[in-house]
This record gives structure tokens, C-alpha cells and sequence, in this order.
């Protein structure tokens, strides 16, 4: 009976903290309640945009003058002699204001151990540059990249690299402005699920 008696009280008490677990539930959030993955890349972005400012004045004309320009981020990680990184980004047309959020994988080389966050800003002189890097995307093959390190812009453009025709990147690290480039192996690509 006693036995009887301990099964009743345990078997109360566990459809209480059932009853008060469910209680405690938080609503699943209404649809334009939930945080839009969009919302996170276009911060990122607003951040990246003043930091460049902040290391290099002179870019934020050549950013509002261009026909275009596209921002990532990327995390990377490198254990002995390979790595690899992913990223978001946006690229934004100065003349419509239309955004199109990207993504970009890289395959690091090297020998090295550890892990690295950056960010890159591209920036096109001309709209046929620009809606070729939306429409089609960009391939940084170290040949590109071995060309781009002889090609360190100057004036407005300084610090940043010819990566191709009418097309120059920055690249930044927690610390500021790279001066020249790092990247290799990387492909920026459109974004399916965020357009």
C-alpha cells in the first residue's frame, strides 16, 4: 500500500512539471515576427561600410560614385596544410538601390593552424562589372589573385586591389585594411534561398 502510495505521488508529480514545463513554453514567434537571415547581412554590411570609411575615407566617395558594390564576410579555419571558409554577402546597385545577397566559399592553401575572420568589399566602376559578378559570380583563382597583388590601387582607391576590369577589392580584418589581398580559391555566388 505504501509502495501504491509512492507510485501515486511520483506519477502527480511528474504530470505537474509536465503541465508546468508546457506552461512554459514559449509561442512559436508569427511570421513577420521572425528574424530575417537578410536582416543580419545588411548589419553586417552597414558595419564593414564604416569601418573601411574609418581606415580609408576616401572610399566611401569612390563607394557612393560607382555603379555598384558588393560586401562579404568570412570565417575561415586552416588546420595544417588546408582550409576553408564560407561567408554572406550583399551586392547592392548604386543606381537602383536593388539588392542581391551572395554567399562565397574559399579553399585555403598552406601551411597553417587557426582561425580567421574577414571581410572584403568590392567595388565596380561600371554597371556591365557589376551585373556580371551578380549575374554569373566570380571565380578568385590564385592567378587572379597573383595579379591582383601587383595591381594596389592608388587615390580614392587606395589600399584596395585590381581584381579585374573596372573591379577593385578591400579586404579587412578585425585589426583594419589589408593592404592587398589574401584570398584564393574563393567563389562568390548568388544566394538561392535569400532572393
Amino acid at each position: 500500500m505504501r509502495r501504491n502510495r509512492k507510485q501515486a505521488v511520483m506519477a502527480v508529480a511528474i504530470v505537474v512539471l509536465c503541465f508546468g514545463l508546457a506552461a512554459c513554453k514559449t509561442a512559436p514567434k508569427p511570421s513577420s515576427e521572425k528574424a530575417d537571415p537578410r536582416d543580419e547581412v545588411r548589419a553586417m554590411a552597414r558595419m564593414t561600410l564604416g569601418q573601411l570609411y574609418a581606415k580609408s575615407p576616401a572610399a566611401q566617395n569612390a563607394v557612393m560614385k560607382a555603379a555598384g558594390y558588393a560586401i562579404f564576410t568570412d570565417y575561415g579555419f586552416k588546420a595544417l596544410s588546408m582550409g576553408g571558409a564560407k561567408g554572406a554577402g550583399v551586392a547592392v546597385n548604386n543606381a537602383t538601390k536593388q539588392e542581391t545577397f551572395m554567399r562565397m566559399a574559399e579553399l585555403q592553401p598552406g601551411l597553417s593552424v587557426g582561425a580567421q575572420k574577414y571581410r572584403v568589399v568590392f567595388i565596380f566602376d561600371n554597371p556591365v562589372a557589376f551585373n556580371s559578378f551578380v549575374i554569373s559570380g566570380w571565380d578568385a583563382g590564385a592567378n587572379a589573385m597573383a595579379v591582383a597583388k601587383t595591381k594596389i590601387a592608388r587615390g580614392a582607391l587606395a589600399g584596395a586591389v585590381t581584381v579585374s576590369e573596372g573591379v577593385y577589392m578591400y579586404q579587412l580584418t578585425v585589426e583594419g585594411l589589408i593592404v592587398g589581398v589574401s584570398i584564393t580559391g574563393a567563389k562568390f555566388y548568388r544566394d538561392k534561398e535569400l532572393n
